[in-house]
């Protein structure tokens, strides 16, 4: 095992947009006749905004038009950036910075692949964009996870063979991608959610780099 680069997701695993975005789901919602829970939410991880509208106005059982869909779209993004706008570094998840500095001081490559099309700004609000020295977001990606394109971006971009690489990712999307891009598949959260992931970890507390590795090692 040659680790090389690690690729995050944004959303669940830097910071915890997620209630934003669900925020702003359920204001869209609520405006069309409508509520959305936050169990329907989970539905929505690792998926694109257009689609994350599809499964809603399913939901809903509410048929409109594409420039209705699109101006739908705009006002949910809208709403999500006043949410983000007010962030702060108080709201990057335990522990990630100092997991991000142990990387950096073991020379191990960083990249960010995530749905988000306000990757850049979020990153800039919590002080991390330095971070990243590569950064693939819904503005750079044509098909949405499971499909493997944004960590294949990732690992183009940061000049690394895809099998020494790994991607820590929440969602169950996600590890798809992941593990479909040839890559290690770390999942942060629930190990129900994502069983099929190489490893789970809980959060990056009381984890180090070479805790993970070790944890690659024993799924072998």
């Amino acid at each position: 095992m040659n680790i090389q680069a690690c690729i995050f997701d944004l959303d669940g695993v830097i910071v915890d947009t997620a209630k934003y975005h669900y925020k702003a789901w359920r204001r869209l919602a609520n405006s069309l006749g409508f509520d959305f829970t936050e169990a329907q939410n989970e539905q929505l991880k690792g998926v694109s905004r257009m689609e994350s509208l599809e499964i809603i106005l399913s939901i809903g059982k509410k048929t409109l038009d594409e420039t209705t869909k699109q101006e739908l779209a705009t006002q949910k993004n809208d709403w999500y950036l006043e949410y983000i706008t007010a962030m702060t570094p108080d709201e990057i998840l335990p522990s990630v910075p100092r997991f991000l500095d142990e990387l950096k001081a073991k020379n191990i490559r960083i990249a960010l692949g995530s749905a988000s099309k306000n990757a850049v700004l979020t990153l800039e609000k919590v002080n991390l964009l330095d971070y990243f020295e590569i950064i693939i977001d819904g503005t750079k990606t044509t098909r949405s996870k499971p499909d493997p394109q944004v960590f294949q971006l990732g690992a183009k971009g940061l000049g690394i063979t895809p099998e020494n690489c790994i991607v820590f990712e929440d969602a169950a999307k996600g590890v798809t991608a992941a593990r479909s891009a040839g890559m290690y598949a770390i999942g942060v959260g629930n190990a129900h959610d994502l069983a099929h992931a190489h490893a789970v970890i809980p959060s990056f507390e009381d984890i180090n780099f070479i805790h993970v590795t070790k944890l690659l090692k024993e799924t072998r």
